[in-house]
């Protein structure tokens, strides 16, 4: 059968479609995931809602840098030469569930997070009371998994903020998922990475995360308040996962490491497919090119190991972007305890369909176990019981400081009402090799693409 003009461009049409329509729902894969707590009363929210003009004239007049006092350019430009996030150490086998959940239980475990005061005499140092107590200062993060450094004067702009972490000589590094253009700088010479802070998602609540993906796992968080939330909410919160592993049942953790788990990161429904005529390509035909063509073209963009995969939720004509299997646990790096390193609080579609959420559905996220099946909404439930117990809630103000160790401690945000303005830099082990390109500045057209029609900046 000949194909003529017409026909070529149909089908150039649908695949073109497909491929942005991925591109353009893929924005929730780590800390964008929606939610809400699951004490909130469930209300109903139109997606459309989050690009309502009223919200998009918020965010223009939102707190800037210049606003809060910030003051110029200092140091070198680490924007474009920074290295890439480090790869995921995963160290998860052969861990004796019960025997560690024993230890556990019988231990006085830390405090999480370490607060750490100001004094006039600190202030008094600056830069000189982190050079003196760095050490210290590690031995205490590698001891409790965060430090909540309080009422330091020189954190409250992005300056003061750099000079403190090059004062403990950590060393920056990208997010784990920049080259989708999802993470926005908000002072890019200063490797520091805004947090979600913009009116839009202002009651989404973020979920317990690690800033991890199968593949790349930042070693240290350091994150830091501007401004809070001027009306109301937006706690930060954090939850050890050592204590997440202790309190999961034993029986509940033991099937999740036996089967692994698998995170759908997005849903791209192509019942359009069924429409094409067969002159122009059979269904199944047309089902493999557009897998194909998200495969080659948009997962790329995301340094993350993607399946397309058609169906597995039940619906045929749904394309999901399926991360590989990995273990919902793993041992520390440096300490060589296990923790729960596992993002199912974020992404598990039934926890969060049990909380207020207007994520459209392209966006929707989920959490199987690693041959696809569907995890059972009881053994959900208990994981989140033992996530939402570690909860600890934290009140940030103007330059105070929450440095988390990323391997142990999960973290999150709260709805909120009002300007907030967070931000946060990541940090790996120095041994990465920068990510070259435009890439790396997040300036090229896909990333450009999602920033502005998905991210909405």
């Amino acid at each position: 059968m000949i194909i003529g003009k017409r026909e070529i461009a149909s089908m150039q049409l649908y695949s073109r479609f497909a491929v942005a329509s991925l591109a353009a729902s893929l924005p929730l894969t780590s800390g964008y995931a929606i939610g809400a707590p699951s004490s909130t009363p469930v209300v109903a929210t139109a997606a459309s809602s989050r690009c309502a003009a009223p919200l998009a004239i918020a965010d223009m007049i939102k707190p800037t840098l210049s606003m809060l006092g910030a003051k110029g350019p200092a140091g070198d430009n680490l924007g474009d030469s920074l290295p890439n996030c480090p790869t995921t150490i995963w160290q998860a086998e052969d861990i004796d569930v019960d025997e560690w959940q024993a230890k556990y239980n019988a231990e006085d475990m830390p405090a999480c997070p370490y607060e750490i005061m100001a004094t006039p005499a600190d202030n008094a140092k600056g830069a000189d009371y982190f050079i003196e107590k760095r050490d210290e200062i590690k031995a205490l993060l590698l001891k409790h998994g965060t430090i909540w450094l309080r009422g330091f004067d020189m954190t409250k702009d992005p300056d003061g903020f750099r000079t403190f972490w090059e004062s403990l000589q950590l060393d920056p590094c990208l997010d784990p998922i920049h080259s989708s253009g999802l993470r926005k700088f908000l002072s890019k010479r200063d490797a520091l990475y805004e947090e979600v802070n913009k009116q839009s998602l202002s009651r989404h609540y973020i979920g317990l995360h690690q800033e991890m993906t199968e593949k790349r796992t930042a070693k240290f968080g350091a994150f830091v308040c501007f401004q809070p939330a001027t009306v109301s909410g937006g706690e930060f919160f954090i939850a050890d996962g050592e204590r997440i592993f202790r309190d999961i049942p034993s029986d509940v953790l033991k099937k999740l490491i036996d089967r692994q788990i698998r995170i759908s990161v997005s849903n791209l429904d192509l019942e359009l497919i069924e429409a094409l005529p067969e002159f122009i390509a059979t269904k199944p035909e047309a089902m493999e090119k557009v897998a194909g063509l998200v495969g080659e073209k948009v997962a790329p963009k995301f340094d993350m190991d993607l399946d397309m995969i058609w169906g597995t939720d039940g619906r045929e004509m749904r394309l999901q972007a399926i991360e590989h299997a990995q273990s919902p646990i793993n041992r520390h790096p440096d300490t060589g305890r296990p923790v729960w390193f596992c993002n199912m609080h974020n992404h598990a579609r039934f926890l969060r369909e049990r909380r207020p959420c207007s994520v459209p559905e392209v966006g929707m996220t989920d959490v199987y176990y690693g041959d696809l099946k569907v995890i059972e909404g009881d053994l959900l439930t208990k994981v989140n019981e033992a996530c939402e117990k570690n909860i600890v809630k934290v009140p940030m103000q103007p330059g105070d400081i929450l440095l988390c160790d990323n391997y142990r401690v999960l973290h999150g945000r709260d709805v909120f009402e009002g300007d907030r303005l967070h931000a946060v830099s990541w940090f790996g082990d120095g041994e990465g090799e920068p990510m070259a390109g435009k890439t790396a500045a997040t300036g090229d057209t896909m990333a450009g693409f999602i920033n502005k029609f998905v991210v909405g900046e």
